[in-house]
């Protein structure tokens, strides 16, 4: 079945629905014959809200409808009936979610956990009805005023993955086979360059109660920063990990020695953001099956100074091992659970 579109990045126009206009309205009861003003208030535009949803993985519904607008309040009635509110309007978006007003760039909110929810354009107030203005030398009021509009708003809403750990590495340097033999994602997996084109997410489960979330992102190039492959682009979906896992072809099989590739990699994640070479991170020696490997391997570590974890992800060798320094590592990194 062929998979929807990706999207991470959908601009919106949001506006709160208008809310009704205050009610003219005089008592007409038989007994009563002067009946005093009974006009009801407006009730209040729908406000137009937006929720994180760990179902959700893309802003591709915003991405086709841009535009959203709330229901208008209702008008206020006669008997001092206030008139319905309008609708609200919830727009369901992925953890991660960052909300830039389009004109300034101004944060106005970085949804991080599921269920947080904003209010991105209020409705507008209700008009008060003339039963607010009377007073002693004024006893018959004609005055109300109308609903107030709701709020506009233009932004910008930018998707950054949340997961735990993010994969880097070279185009075909088996992050998706690792992501695919240690969770229970599912990556396409091919032997052609920039395989993965979106960022996939895999969630490895220990017991007890204890889940680590996986981002593989499409492979880095040298000239990345400038364009080339991919570009930049995915790399913001490794920017809130507290874990990076940089997976090396140890056998040099698109003809690179492994020592440059580890090089570039870290020049390229530095262009993007001088945190993320400060990030706590492993280094995964992969494809160590193939013969090649067993030589380029303490060349690597002579250049680099770094003892790689050696795995094979296709022959599933050393797998138990990373999962084991993965746990670790999070369990060092993770704010201790709060009492609730």
């Amino acid at each position: 079945m062929k998979s929807h579109k990706f999207v991470e990045t959908a601009k919106a126009s949001l506006i709160g629905g208008r809310g009704g206009n205050g009610c003219v309205n005089f008592r007409r009861e038989k007994g009563v014959p002067r009946g005093g003003p009974d006009g009801g208030d407006g009730g209040r535009g729908g406000h137009v809200l937006i929720q994180t949803d760990r179902n959700t993985d893309s802003l591709i519904a915003l991405y086709y409808q841009p535009c959203r607008r709330a229901e208008d309040g209702g008008h206020g009635k006669g008997k001092q009936q206030t008139g319905r509110n309008g609708k609200d309007i919830l727009i369901l978006v992925p953890c991660g979610t960052e909300i830039r007003d389009e004109a300034n760039r101004e944060l106005l909110a970085d949804l991080v956990a599921h269920g947080e929810l904003f209010i991105i354009a209020r409705g507008g107030r209700g008009g008060l009805g003339n039963c607010h203005f009377t007073t002693s030398t004024h006893q018959t009021p004609r005055e109300h005023t109308a609903g107030e509009p709701g709020e506009e708003k233009t932004v910008r809403l930018d998707l950054k993955i949340v997961a735990d750990v993010g994969l880097i590495g070279y185009p075909n340097a088996g992050k998706s086979t690792l992501l695919s033999v240690i969770s229970h994602a599912h990556p396409k997996i091919a032997a052609y360059p920039f395989t993965t084109l979106n960022p996939i997410i895999g969630t490895l489960r220990f017991e007890p109660y204890t889940d680590i979330t996986v981002v593989d992102i499409p492979g880095l190039i040298q000239g990345a920063h400038r364009g080339a492959g991919l570009g930049h682009a995915f790399l913001r979906h490794v920017e809130r990990t507290r874990f990076l896992v940089l997976i090396i072809d140890m056998a040099g099989t698109d003809g690179r020695h492994p020592a440059d590739d580890y090089a570039i990699l870290m020049d390229e994640l530095g262009r993007h953001s001088a945190d993320l070479i400060r990030r706590p991170a492993l280094v995964v020696a992969n494809k160590m099956d193939l013969p090649a490997a067993a030589g380029y391997l303490p060349e690597f570590v002579q250049r680099t100074g770094i003892q790689p974890l050696a795995i094979s992800a296709k022959n599933r060798e050393g797998l138990e091992t990373l999962k084991q320094a993965l746990f670790d590592a999070m369990i060092k990194i993770r704010p201790p659970a709060q009492d609730h």
